[in-house]
């Protein structure tokens, strides 16, 4: 097999050829870290047949990396796949993730990176994950819980999010925002906190950057519900101070509310900037476009609108996001695509203006 400058076999390994794209992107975020930086260690916590771990040494220019599974039987092909390294790159395990992470906290063994890809949710790797990493440095979550962050398996997400997740428009959105709080609330409960690299949905799993910094984050800004109206189509931040308050806007029903989650930004300008740049240099056009739609969505509200949503409480055709988009604009409001629904946008407007544009493009 060969992906990016990474020749590998997967035998019984584990290898998803459909998450190359989010593979990229990490390696996209590590090669600046190390250039920034000066040093890069890795810790790949549960790494399969060994790709990422294979393309942080050789297109990130980790210094070492740390190749675990905790799967015995696979050890062959990790052996193998990380042998055209340096011996002393790399270092190969088949340990539990959480003891590794503690070991580290103890030997005080910390990681500019921790990627941390395993299956299902990820909220019982997050408190140990954080032991192991540097301040200043990243921690690579995935989620393939869909059910649970969007509100199809309400008892899941009390017990791995303490939240409540209900079903709207942008509830992939949502996703996203349940796993930052969580790990924004977990660090907070250490006297640390996170800034959000980038958020990235893939239409099958959940994947979020952050950055561990030494000082609190959380607040009652960042972190709090997010309400939606299923009469009018409107969304709604709710803050925690609020929410014997939430009603709609338009017509005073009570809003249905999703939370608490993180309502701050999914996305760093600076480093997503810094990494469209890098991308470029490398001619990965198709990341390039990726990553301009998440520098466009980056300063946008917590929730997007569907094209279909519009046309249907619209009783439209399906409207043209471009024009939206513009007029939006042309009227003093922010507006953007999503990476997260190639057909939905991203506004400060509320439903009905966006209704009342679309009709504007059909008359």
């Amino acid at each position: 097999m060969l992906e990016g400058k990474a020749t590998f076999e997967v035998g019984s390994a584990f290898y998803n050829p459909n998450a190359e794209m989010v593979r990229d992107l990490a390696i996209l975020a590590a090669a600046i870290y190390r250039r920034d930086r000066g040093h890069l260690r890795v810790l790949d916590a549960m790494a399969g047949c060994g790709v990422r771990s294979l393309r942080y040494a050789l297109e990130s220019q980790a210094d070492f990396v740390w190749a675990n599974d905790s799967n015995s039987d696979i050890q062959d092909i990790l052996h193998q796949n990380l042998a055209q390294l340096k011996s002393t790159q790399y270092r190969i395990s088949d340990r539990d993730a959480i003891r590794v992470f503690f070991d580290c906290y103890n030997q005080q063994d910390y990681y500019d990176l921790v990627d941390v890809d395993g299956f299902g949710s990820p909220v019982p790797y997050v408190h140990a994950c954080l032991s192991a990493c540097a301040i200043g440095g990243m921690i690579y979550l995935t989620s393939t819980d869909g059910r649970t962050v969007t509100g199809r398996a309400a008892d899941n997400c009390l017990s791995d999010y303490g939240a409540v997740a209900r079903s709207h428009p942008a509830i992939h959105e949502q996703g996203l925002r349940l796993i930052l709080g969580n790990v924004q609330q977990q660090a907070a409960s250490r006297g640390m906190g996170i800034e959000p690299v980038f958020s990235y949905f893939t239409g099958q799993t959940y994947r979020v950057m952050v950055r561990l910094v030494s000082s609190i984050q959380l607040n009652e800004k960042n972190y709090g519900f997010l309400g939606f109206c299923h009469e009018c189509g409107t969304y709604q931040t709710v803050g925690w101070r609020s929410l014997g308050r939430s009603h709609c806007p338009h017509d005073q029903r009570w809003l249905v509310v999703s939370g608490a989650m993180w309502l701050g930004k999914l996305h760093d300008v600076l480093q997503i900037t810094q990494m469209i740049k890098l991308a470029k240099e490398w001619g990965w056009i198709s990341q390039v476009r990726l990553l301009e739609l998440m520098q466009a969505e980056a300063e946008m509200p917590p929730y997007f609108y569907t094209l279909g949503e519009i046309g249907r409480r619209g009783k439209l055709d399906i409207p043209k996001s471009n024009y939206l988009i513009q007029t939006l604009k042309e009227l003093g409001y922010r507006a953007s695509l999503t990476h997260v629904d190639r057909e939905a946008i991203k506004t400060d407007a509320d439903l009905k203006t966006c209704v009342r544009i679309a009709r504007t493009f059909s008359s």
